[in-house]
């Protein structure tokens, strides 16, 4: 005999439980770990944020702490926890 369960639409997987809340407007000077560090750089800071006329972030600088380098970050990308976690660890 199969057993079936109602769908609730509030139940959420556990991928969407772990994203992470992320307001834009506070991403300037926020402090981001990459849960797997390449070419030791492990902490980062959001550094610039650009935003258009209608609020909607248009780009996001990220630096890496130990190595000074910059580059352009999709924000949306640090909402995913496989890649990132908020604060320094």
């Amino acid at each position: 005999m199969q057993k079936y369960r109602a769908y609730d639409s509030n139940v959420k997987t556990q991928y969407e439980i772990a994203m992470i809340t992320l307001n834009p407007k506070k991403l300037l000077n926020s402090k981001w770990t990459a849960v797997q560090p390449k070419h030791k750089e492990k902490h980062f800071l959001i550094r610039e944020v650009e935003f258009n006329e209608d609020g909607v972030v248009v780009h996001c600088l990220m630096e890496a702490i130990m190595t000074k380098r910059e580059f352009d970050i999709d924000w949306r990308d640090l909402k995913n926890p496989v890649h990132w976690q908020t604060g320094w660890h």
